[in-house]
C-alpha cells in the first residue's frame, strides 16, 4: 500500500514539474514490503472495520464452491499435476467450441497458484489464472508440431494435454516427440487449443504465429478461469472429484 501511495505521490510529482521548470527531481528511492501473515498477530481494528463491508462483498463473489480437487495440485516444469491439469481441462470444454483439438499446451509462466485438496472456490480459480487469456483454437503442421515442441524442451516443459508424450535432454534439447503413441508426422495437419497468449508467439513458443485457421473467440467468458471453473462445475453437477497424476508426458533423460 506505501509503494502505491509513494509511486503515485511521484508521477503526480512529475507531472508538476514538467509544467514548472524551477524545479528538478534530485532522487528516486523506493522500498519493498514483505505481505505475509507478520502483521496477523496484531491487526488493526481500524482498518479492519473500514475493510469489512468491503471484504464481505468479496467474500460473496469469490467464496462460492465451484467443484472439488482430489489432492494438491502445483504446477512445475517439466511435468506436474496442475500443469497436467489445465490442458486436459481445454481438450475436454473444446466440444463447447464445436472443436475436437488433437492435443493442448498451456504455459506454466500462465499459472500463478497451486491447487489444495478439497473444495475448490471461484477465488481459488481465479488465483491460478488471473489474466484475460481466452481460450483459442490453431492449425499447425507436423514439421511446426516438432518445432513447437522442440520451443517447449528449450523452456524445460510447459503444460501438455494427455497423450502428449516428450522426452527432452537436461540441456533442453528435444530427443523424442510422440502424440497418442504415434511419432508427428510432417506431412499431417494437426489441430491445438491453447490460450490466445500462447498464438501471438509468446513466452518463447514464437513459432504459433505461423498457425492458421484460426478460432479465438474474444468474449469475456471464454477467459481461462471460467472455462476452468466450468469445468470444475460440470464434474461437481456429475459428482466427480477432480484429480491428475504425473504420468510421464514430459520426461528429461
Amino acid at each position: 500500500m506505501r509503494n502505491g501511495v509513494f509511486l503515485g505521490a511521484v508521477a503526480s510529482f512529475l507531472m508538476l514539474t514538467a509544467c514548472t521548470s524551477h524545479y528538478q527531481v534530485t532522487n528516486v528511492s523506493r522500498t519493498r514490503i514483505l505481505i505475509d501473515n507478520t502483521y496477523d498477530a496484531t491487526p488493526d481494528a481500524a482498518a479492519t472495520a473500514f475493510l469489512a463491508p468491503y471484504k464481505q462483498k468479496v467474500d460473496s463473489v469469490m467464496g462460492p464452491v465451484v467443484g472439488q480437487a482430489a489432492c494438491d495440485m502445483v504446477a512445475e516444469r517439466p511435468e506436474s499435476k496442475l500443469s497436467n491439469l489445465l490442458p486436459d481441462i481445454f481438450m475436454y470444454m473444446a466440444k463447447y467450441y464445436q472443436e475436437k483439438p488433437d492435443f493442448a499446451v498451456y504455459n506454466m509462466g500462465g499459472i500463478r497458484a497451486s491447487l489444495l485438496r478439497g473444495d475448490v472456490t471461484v477465488g481459488d480459480v481465479l488465483d491460478i489464472a488471473p489474466f484475460e487469456n481466452k481460450i483459442c483454437f490453431l492449425t499447425m503442421t507436423g514439421k511446426q508440431v516438432t518445432r513447437l515442441f522442440e520451443q517447449i524442451a528449450a523452456r524445460g516443459g510447459e503444460g501438455v494435454s494427455h497423450g502428449v508424450q516428450l522426452v527432452i535432454s537436461k540441456d533442453g534439447a528435444l530427443v523424442s516427440a510422440r502424440l497418442n503413441g504415434k511419432e508427428i508426422d510432417p506431412n499431417a495437419s494437426y489441430r491445438i487449443t491453447t490460450i490466445d497468449y500462447l498464438a501471438q508467439g509468446n513466452d518463447g513458443l514464437s513459432v504459433f504465429k505461423e498457425a492458421t485457421v484460426l478460432n479465438s473467440p474474444s468474449d469475456a467468458k471464454n477467459n481461462a478461469r471460467y472455462i476452468i471453473a466450468d469445468y470444475f462445475r460440470e464434474m461437481m453437477k456429475a459428482g466427480k472429484i477432480v484429480g491428475a497424476e504425473v504420468e510421464g508426458r514430459i520426461v528429461v533423460k
